[in-house]
């Protein structure tokens, strides 16, 4: 069965967002977005506005975001907004959210800062509260952290987008992801620890009564991809290539090409996949070109 794989951009690319998009975006099934305001002093662009840019601009891709920090917007005016970006587009939309991680956005924007367990009950709610808007009318919700009293949310989904919950933690994040997501995303951090949070999932699932199965993997990928070994070093020693720290997968075509089919056998449904060169188009281009025609014939 092939393989989806979809393309992820870089929060910091801003205005060089959509022409690296134009030249790069065709051969790939979907566009993921980032979601930050701030960090570390550097330029990058919110989150929900470049999604809705996304969608009208490519009226062949959907579209979503790897991952919505929840604290950021209230969950009932999200679920508003989402439903109407879904009309809009023709269901083309994914719902991908998290619980946050960035203390330093939450400082600057004076969002409140909880510890982890808290915001990820908040995400926990949050996701309750947004499947209510989109099934019911009017909607009713109260939990400890989110509450709606007759909310309407018209015209409703139909049908709901994906919710698709991102995030590894394996105490509390996985268990929100084993109740309530569609989809997991997961950021690659190397075969064995997704193994091992995949055992923590199925544990999860397990415990709450669901159907590990029915949860669509989908894995994110840092890629730094070069025609030769010496190519390879020769993009990592740019100034301009994108912090190592973010990118977990570096070789040729054939060793990505090699790990990434290593990812789908272990139970990976859809990659998305970001590039070290960025807003340069040449590993994009090279990838697919070289990568991703073995995927879809995986």
């Amino acid at each position: 069965m092939a393989v989806p794989v979809g393309l992820n951009v870089w929060s910091r690319l801003v205005e060089t967002t959509f022409p690296y998009l134009d030249r790069t975006a065709a051969p790939f099934d979907s566009l993921w977005l980032p979601d930050h305001v701030q960090y570390g002093g550097h330029k990058v662009a919110e989150g929900w506005s470049l999604l809705a840019w996304a969608l009208a601009r490519y009226p062949d891709k959907v579209c979503g975001h790897e991952v919505l920090c929840n604290s950021f917007r209230n969950p009932a005016h999200l679920a508003k907004m989402a439903a109407t970006l879904a009309a809009l587009s023709g269901g083309r939309l994914v719902l991908g959210i998290g619980a946050g991680w960035n203390e330093e956005e939450y400082r600057a924007y004076g969002w409140p800062f909880p510890p982890a367990r808290v915001r990820i009950a908040q995400l926990d709610e949050a996701i309750q509260l947004i499947r209510a808007m989109w099934t019911q009318a009017p909607a009713h919700y109260k939990g400890e952290h989110y509450r709606i009293e007759g909310a309407y949310c018209e015209p409703r989904p139909a049908p709901c987008p994906p919710i698709m919950v991102g995030g590894h933690g394996e105490r509390y994040l996985l268990r929100v992801v084993a109740r309530h997501a569609d989809w997991w995303n997961y950021p690659f951090r190397g075969l064995d620890v997704y193994a091992q949070k995949q055992e923590a999932l199925k544990a999860h699932c397990r415990e709450v009564g669901r159907d590990y199965d029915a949860i669509t993997q989908v894995v994110r990928v840092g890629i730094l991809i070069g025609h030769t070994e010496r190519e390879v070093e020769r993009i990592k020693a740019r100034p301009e290539t994108r912090p190592l720290a973010d990118i977990r997968l570096i070789g040729t075509p054939d060793q990505v090409t090699e790990t990434l089919l290593a990812i789908v056998a272990r139970g990976a449904r859809y990659l998305t996949v970001n590039f070290a060169d960025v807003p340069d188009p040449e590993g994009t281009w090279l990838f697919a070109a070289s990568v991703l025609p073995a995927l879809r014939s995986s």
